[in-house]
């Protein structure tokens, strides 16, 4: 069984469209498939809507982006695992090939990320510069997106919960070292939702803020308050 784990704290917004879009991708592959969703103490509507929308709903208590896709994963039933964000959309090529690289010996992966929705246009620039090192030279998972199989998630010990950001990053290495991990072709959907609100130069100084909190730490941010771009609650 495949097992797609989506995490999701407060996102009444967002939830239902990835959902659908899963059910898409799943019953497109032809193959058993479950959706976990793991609601991180969500005050909305998210558990509601995640029912609604055919997916078993996790309670979990952790505020920690680590912590809970670790919680969803342990409730899923699958020998294949796909985490996908709750403002997500995937599809069924992308599914399919993400597949075919675990039946051809990989251990897990990721995938490019493309945005959808409205997108400052200082956004795509960024990305054309960021894709090619963090997807290229890095081989790291984007956090929207990151497949592997049950073994290897136990084997890594799944995602480091004394991390609140770059924690895909610490995954990624550490599938790595389990055997051949790859970044497929294809592109996952998310929103550009961080960006919105804010200007090109806010977003760098954030950046250079974060990657020098990180460097400090061994390239993750294992406080709350050094993570609280992605912890403030804006959405």
């Amino acid at each position: 069984m495949i097992s797609f784990v989506v995490p999701a704290y407060n996102e009444e917004k967002y939830l239902t469209a990835t959902l659908v879009a899963i059910h898409a991708a799943g019953k497109a592959g032809g193959e058993r498939y479950e959706i976990v969703v793991a609601n991180d103490d969500s005050s909305d509507a998210t558990p509601a809507l995640a029912k609604d929308a055919g997916a078993r709903v996790v309670d979990v208590h952790k505020r920690q982006i680590a912590g809970t896709r670790n919680a969803g994963a342990r409730a899923a039933q699958g020998d294949i695992l796909f985490f996908v964000d709750a403002d997500t959309h995937v599809n069924a090529a992308l599914v399919n090939e993400a597949l075919a690289a675990i039946r051809g010996g990989a251990v897990g992966g990721g995938a490019r990320v493309r945005f959808h929705g409205d997108v400052p246009a200082w956004v795509t620039k960024f990305m054309v510069i960021f894709t090619p090192i963090y997807f290229g030279i890095g081989r790291w998972a984007a956090g929207a997106f990151v497949f592997c199989t049950r073994e290897a998630f136990e084997a890594a010990g799944g995602f480091d919960e004394a991390t609140y950001a770059g924690e895909e990053i610490a995954f990624s290495q550490a599938l790595k070292r389990q055997g051949r991990f790859v970044i497929v072709k294809g592109f996952v959907e998310t929103s550009a939702r961080k960006a919105h609100g804010r200007s090109m130069w806010e977003m760098l100084a954030i950046t250079a803020r974060v990657t020098a909190r990180a460097a400090l730490a061994g390239g993750r941010l294992k406080r709350r308050e050094d993570a609280s771009f992605w912890y403030d609650g804006r959405r």
